[in-house]
């Protein structure tokens, strides 16, 4: 009798999607596909059929283990030790992440970017000698950061021979997107024949049919199920089959199997169940330690429950379940405590800790302070999981009340950032238990604040986010005069909130700003963000647009504080119209977020950056980071951020869908008392209907959203307002709002803010006072990142010149206009200037494409890479991809562009 790996009933489909991805590698280029599918359903047989179909191939494979999730990087290190001589070939700085990430050297935590660009050059230059093949099983168990990172790698293989495997239980979101095939139970045919070859005996044909309905065709429930029923059951249809999960029923039979077999042997699969790594030095090492014969492996070996070679591998998941399910608490204790004493303590000092931790039976401060330092250690690395589960191991290891409460508000704030707000909740009232003294008891209500205010917009609760607000002032005046510090952080985090809350609170944002500027806030970030919020909502202002400076100065030197106050750092951006600062501000947290693995804030992050990017004319970047941002917020049981997302809709033009966006957005704003939504939809809804031309429409929302001081929104909507009023005949309306903007923009005094003013004015304007305002946008738009509202300015010049009769100049800017808001994805307003290009006499007819118009967006940025002397490794470097990738992309660039050489690029002119 056969095992049923060495035949694949009913998967020619599978067998074919995975055999495809070989001859793909092998042909030159990459591929990837995600195996998901129930316990028992196969997968691990299909991944054992492509690594034996894949002699040739350089074969990467890595197991996800669930008691070695929260370990950072545990699982790419795995995958990467084969190949982690090639770190040679790699920049400086990648080499230096990723041996930073693998514990192979100490430093500052490394750029979960460089580490995933190292592991591609890794695998791009073992490519080089024979294709690579990537298997990843379990993946739903693999470390975070490990997830992250090899999701990173997969979405960005393209043209190197490697091909890369994940199987999965559930769906994990950081490979969604990716391709997929599922694996379901197998047809009722193929499930008998199955059934047939895992019997020595005729089966009843009644019991046939009870097990194949009872499996739901699960090809390991199929083959387990028959091997504890005798032969006078599987031929009388005596059997009674169980009522459980068929899972439980597969993992009880291994449990007797395990059961049967020798005692040493027993305790020796208890070992290895707890071992993750697979490494057979400490499997022996250990049964030494315990005054066991490694030699009585074999039996488990010869009943088929594991193998042991060069690794250690069970034969399925649940066998290692099964194995620590079978060992005593005792047992398994005791071969976490000799797994420590063969773990080496400098090489690996955190999975000794883990070791020690779990093999402790009683409190021991000893072991405490050494999880301590291991979550210092994966706080470094990039792990805030890791981090966590150090601490709260810690936390139940310390015999001090005082220290335990102390470690376990550390513990609770690290579940926060690592969005696990239950965990942190039930580590809160373990710290409350203690003798906190009161800075602690504060730092412990603040945190039950913000997991209110988080469950408040998850739950779209009103009620819960009104209590966030009041939690946060009752704390913050708890400790005034106590630690002033974190009494001004923590009401930056009530006006924060009283921010979302917007219109919907009344009086509450300004009252709250009003409480919080009794505080004195010192010279750190928090302080100088809460005096830059206090005095803005005092009024608009020089006086505002210095403390606003001050505190965006303030953040450059101290870009952690993003982390704590993301609305702040990004709305106060928004204020002083400083696009450098938001540049700065959105690169620095979706990279602080990344590397400290805080999935609490990096969908606020990437959402941040998608606004920037959109800012800029990048549509595309902008669409991926949303959609990212979606994802992990969905993940981690958050809803998605919906700011950028609408705006991104409104500025591609499409009614229809925007709208849809627009109405989900403001019922879900209603209901959880969300009244900034309202402000956000108006923005929104007038950057639409002004790029469709509908001005009255555009009026009414931009009028609708200006009712309320939204801090980072009204003044981009006064924008809005001007042009929508101008072109709606209501030129005293668009007086008003251009006195508003004002107010808001000489102050700031930069290219962005005197542009959009210069811009406005012009609208209101006749003769030389227009034009020469029309010209002064351009100018100063031109020295900014904010190439939408560029392209914008130019869309309005084009017109007023056309209505001045000016058709020949009017052409070249709406031209521009025409050719920048295409190339954006900006369609409502590329079809303003297009019509305005045929009310000029412009020929309908497309112009024949010049040098580098047929270029995609990725391949023009590499052409002008190259056209600036950088090298493939520098461009990989800077575009997150291979430096095979951007060959690839280099050859098609000479194929469109009728080019041989990077000289030839270099004096071309892209348009």
């Amino acid at each position: 009798m056969s095992d049923p790996a060495t035949r694949l009933y009913g998967r020619d489909a599978e067998i074919a999607a995975l055999d495809h991805l070989l001859v793909t590698a092998r042909s030159g280029a990459s591929g990837v596909l995600v195996v998901h599918g129930e316990a028992g359903i196969g997968k691990t047989a299909l991944l054992e059929h492509v690594i034996g179909s894949a002699a040739e191939c350089l074969v990467l494979r890595t197991v996800g283990v669930e008691s070695d999730m929260e370990l950072a990087y545990a699982g790419l290190q795995q995958l990467c030790a084969p190949v982690l001589d090639r770190a040679v070939v790699l920049p400086e700085p990648q080499r230096q992440a990723v041996e930073i990430a693998f514990g192979l050297r100490s430093g500052a935590a490394p750029d979960r970017f460089l580490v995933g660009l190292a592991v591609l050059g890794l695998l791009a230059a073992a490519s080089e000698d024979r294709p690579v093949l990537c298997v990843v099983d379990d993946a739903q168990w693999l470390d975070r950061a490990s997830a992250l990172t090899l999701s990173f790698v997969a979405r960005r293989l393209l043209a190197e021979r490697v091909g890369v495997v994940f199987a999965q239980r559930d769906p994990v979101t950081d490979l969604a997107g990716l391709p997929d095939i599922a694996v379901t139970g197998l047809a009722d045919v193929d499930a008998r024949a199955l059934l047939g070859s895992a019997t020595l005996v005729r089966l009843d044909e009644s019991v046939r049919d009870r097990i194949v309905t009872e499996t739901n065709g699960n090809p390991l429930a199929l083959w387990e199920l028959p091997r504890d029923m005798t032969p006078a059951e599987l031929a009388g249809g005596y059997h009674q089959p169980g009522t459980g999960a068929v899972v439980g029923q597969v993992e009880e039979r291994f449990l007797r199997r395990i059961a049967a077999l020798p005692y040493v042997t027993r305790r020796l699969l208890g070992i290895a169940a707890v071992e993750p790594v697979g490494d057979p030095t400490l499997l022996f090492g250990a049964a030494d330690a315990l005054g066991l014969d490694a030699a009585e492996l074999t039996s488990a070996e010869s009943a088929g429950l594991l193998d042991v070679d060069t690794r250690v591998r069970f034969r399925h998941p649940l066998v290692r379940a099964a194995a620590y399910r079978s060992a005593t608490a005792d047992e398994r204790r005791a071969a976490h405590r000799a797994l420590a004493e063969v773990t080496d303590a400098d090489r690996d000092p955190d999975r000794r800790a883990w070791h020690r931790a779990h093999g402790a039976g009683e409190p021991d401060e000893a072991i405490a302070a050494e999880l301590e330092r291991s979550a210092d250690r994966a706080r470094v690395r990039g792990g805030i999981a890791a981090a966590a589960a150090f601490l709260t191991r810690a936390t139940e290891l310390t015999p001090d009340p005082a220290t335990r409460g102390v470690r376990a508000l550390a513990a609770a704030e690290a579940k926060s950032e690592a969005a696990a707000p239950e965990a942190a909740e039930d580590l809160l009232a373990a710290a409350s238990l203690g003798p906190l003294d009161v800075v602690d008891r504060a730092r412990v209500a603040r945190l039950r604040a913000r997991l209110t205010f988080a469950r408040s917009r998850g739950m779209g609760s009103a009620a819960l986010l009104l209590e966030s607000v009041t939690r946060f002032v009752d704390t913050a005046e708890a400790v005034r005069g106590t630690d002033e510090a974190l009494a001004t952080e923590t009401y930056l985090d009530a006006v924060a909130a009283a921010m979302y809350v917007g219109r919907a609170g009344g009086g509450l944002l300004a009252d709250t700003a009003v409480a919080a500027a009794r505080l004195t806030t010192g010279t750190r970030p928090g302080g100088l963000l809460t005096d830059a919020l206090v005095t803005r909502l005092a009024g608009p202002g020089p006086t505002a647009q210095r403390a606003m400076a001050v505190a965006l100065d303030a953040v450059r030197a101290d870009t952690w504080s993003w982390q704590a106050f993301p609305l702040a750092h990004e709305a106060l951006a928004h204020e002083a119209w400083d696009d450098a600062a938001w540049h700065r501000i959105a690169v620095d947290a979706v990279r602080i977020a990344t590397e400290s693995g805080a999935l609490a804030v990096l969908p606020s992050a990437l959402v941040s950056r998608a606004g920037l990017h959109l800012q800029e004319g990048e549509f595309a970047t902008a669409g991926a980071l949303v959609a990212e941002a979606d994802e992990i917020a969905r993940a981690t049981g958050h809803l998605p951020i919906r700011y950028h997302g609408l705006a991104l809709a409104a500025w591609t033009g499409d009614e229809a869908a925007t709208t849809a966006l627009l109405d989900a957005a403001t019922r879900d704003g209603d209901g959880r008392g969300e009244g900034r939504i309202a402000g956000l939809v108006g923005y929104t809804s007038a950057v639409l209907y002004n790029g469709l031309g509908r001005y009255q429409v555009a009026l009414d929302a931009s009028m609708r959203a200006r009712e309320f001081d939204d801090i980072g929104l009204l003044g981009w909507t006064l924008v809005e307002l001007v042009e929508a009023a101008t072109r709606a005949g209501r030129d005293a309306t668009a007086a008003e709002g251009l006195e508003l903007l004002g107010e808001r923009t000489v102050p700031a005094g930069t290219d962005w803010a005197l542009g959009m003013l210069a811009r406005s004015r012009a609208l209101l304007g006749v003769g030389a006072e227009a034009e020469d305002g029309y010209l002064e946008a351009i100018d100063r738009l031109g020295r900014t990142r904010i190439a939408v509202h560029l392209a914008r300015a130019r869309l309005l010049y084009g017109e007023w010149l056309r209505r001045e009769n000016r058709r020949t100049d009017a052409r070249v800017q709406l031209r521009d206009a025409h050719r920048m808001f295409t190339a954006m994805g900006a369609g409502a307003f590329a079809d303003r200037a297009r019509r305005e290009l045929l009310a000029t006499g412009e020929k309908a007819a497309k112009r024949s494409a010049g040098p580098g118009e047929a270029l995609t967006a990725q391949e023009r940025q590499i052409a002008e890479l190259v056209a600036v002397g950088l090298t493939n490794p520098e461009i990989g470097a800077q575009l997150f991809i291979s430096a095979h990738t951007v060959e690839w992309h280099l050859r098609k660039v000479f194929a469109k562009l009728a080019i041989r050489s990077r000289r030839e690029l270099r004096s071309l002119r892209l348009p």
